[in-house]
């Protein structure tokens, strides 16, 4: 079937031309021998309007073009007398696919709340809202392509099955083959997990960043785009129990490569959604206030102001403000101070870093202080961080005395510690939460509503 999409009739200038176009009937309404279609193919966010004259075979299928109906319709350009829009179609026949009955087709020309249409996800994607919402992340997946395939970059692909925990929150699904009813224990208590598929107990991963490390030593600058877990019973508006996650790795590398890497990353990111996304940014702008053009290019073009952990610290002290967190040089920093840094102080994003070592992972390279480690979190107005990376301890032995220190068993960690034995070099990265990305670009108050199947606590509808 050759069809038009409809985003390209409104771009390619094809007036007076015959051509076919398909997708879901969003209005219908008739007058005086004439009927108009409004349609919606997801390739954009404009509607084509049909236009049915009463002479037509098109017109005695009217009956069945219900809103919700999948239709064919064929017919002639022509530019259109309405104000709303530039051209129409002039249909002379229509194919109907699937009619929808209109007494109980849950989307109807009204207002819907973003938590009714999370009740029928699988309608959801139908609305503008949702149509703009994908269509910025799949504008913002390619671009992460783009940008790393440029750079020399190649794209790895970690394991989502895995043996260790790489964040140490101890936050992970298992995985397993076990009969619960019939759960083999050990002598001295507890699950015998030697008796599972693997002979060991596993985890679905919540990073791919360990198993990237030992590829970029092998392979040189990689990136990992895939899905990720964390059994974290948090049910607010900016988790998720499954995710995608944006992990870059490169070698001969250290903390500052890393950081203009990510500036570099936000900015081109943010330039493509401008390039490609504009008219379903506006749109957002329009009905929910969150987001906006203007933003977006001071995001795009704004240099990031870096500061320590220890400078953010006193910023924050000399506030004069009643934060809800304690704010004491140890503790880590919440999101009420990030965004008050990001949004009161600096107006703009800000990159911390060196972090005391007692807050981060043990891979994170000890700075010559002993007391913090070379690690950078990119923060940005409205959110927060979006970014957390670091340098890795390269030194084999401070490495094994950090591991020692929080309990690590280095026999689990051997092949870890080997790329430190063999041909060790300084090599960094970071990690951009996909989903956290998109919430924050859309202006979703949501961040279930920027993924087409949510997983959340208590959430698996789908």
């Amino acid at each position: 079937m050759e069809r038009f999409r409809i985003k390209n009739v409104f771009s390619d200038g094809i007036a007076g031309h015959k051509i076919t176009v398909c997708g879901w009937v969003r209005t219908k309404r008739e007058s005086k021998g004439i009927a108009f279609i409004a349609l919606n193919d997801g390739s954009t966010q404009d509607i084509l309007q049909l236009v049915i004259p009463g002479e037509t075979p098109a017109f005695q299928k009217l009956p069945h073009c219900n809103t919700g109906a999948a239709i064919k319709a064929t017919g002639t350009i022509k530019d259109s007398p309405g104000k709303s829009q530039k051209i129409e179609l002039e249909v002379s026949e229509i194919e109907v696919f699937g009619d929808a009955d209109s007494a109980t087709y849950p989307l109807q020309k009204k207002g819907h709340t973003l938590e009714f249409l999370r009740e029928i996800g699988h309608l959801r994607p139908r609305t503008n809202t949702y149509g703009a919402v994908f269509r910025i992340r799949n504008i913002i997946a390619d671009a992460v392509h783009e940008f790393f395939q440029g750079r020399g970059f190649i794209w790895i692909h970690t394991p989502i099955i895995t043996s260790s925990d790489c964040e140490g929150a101890g936050d992970l699904f298992t995985v397993t083959s076990l009969d619960f009813d019939k759960l083999p224990v050990k002598d001295e208590g507890g699950i015998d997990f030697s008796r599972d598929f693997f002979g060991r107990r596993a985890f679905l991963t919540v990073s791919g960043q360990l198993e990237a490390e030992f590829l970029a030593m092998s392979l040189g600058d990689v990136y990992t785009f895939g899905p990720t877990f964390r059994a974290e019973n948090s049910n607010t508006s900016r988790h998720l129990s499954e995710f995608w996650m944006i992990e870059p790795e490169i070698v001969f590398a250290d903390l500052n490569d890393d950081i203009r890497l990510a500036e570099d990353f936000i900015h081109i990111l943010c330039l493509k959604v401008l390039e490609k996304g504009e008219s379903e940014i506006a749109f957002l702008e329009k009905f929910y206030k969150n987001t906006s053009i203007n933003e977006l290019k001071v995001l795009a073009e704004k240099p990031f102001v870096r500061i320590s952990y220890t400078e953010a610290i006193k910023e924050l002290e000399k506030a004069g403000k009643q934060f809800e967190f304690p704010v004491k040089w140890g503790l880590d920093l919440q999101s009420e101070h990030e965004r008050y840094l990001t949004e009161r102080v600096f107006k703009g994003p800000v990159v911390v870093t060196d972090y005391p070592e007692k807050i981060k992972p043990f891979y994170m390279r000890l700075n010559e202080d002993e007391k913090t480690v070379a690690a950078m979190d990119v923060l940005v107005p409205k959110t927060g961080e979006i970014i957390g990376g670091s340098q890795r301890e390269e030194r084999i032995g401070v490495l094994e005395d950090r591991m020692r220190q929080i309990g690590i068993p280095g026999e689990n960690m051997e092949w870890y510690l080997d790329l430190r034995r063999y041909g060790s070099a300084p090599h960094a990265g970071f990690g951009l939460g996909f989903e956290r990305f998109v919430q924050y670009i859309t202006g979703m108050p949501n961040i279930r509503d920027v993924i087409p199947c949510p997983r959340a606590p208590q959430t698996i509808k789908l």
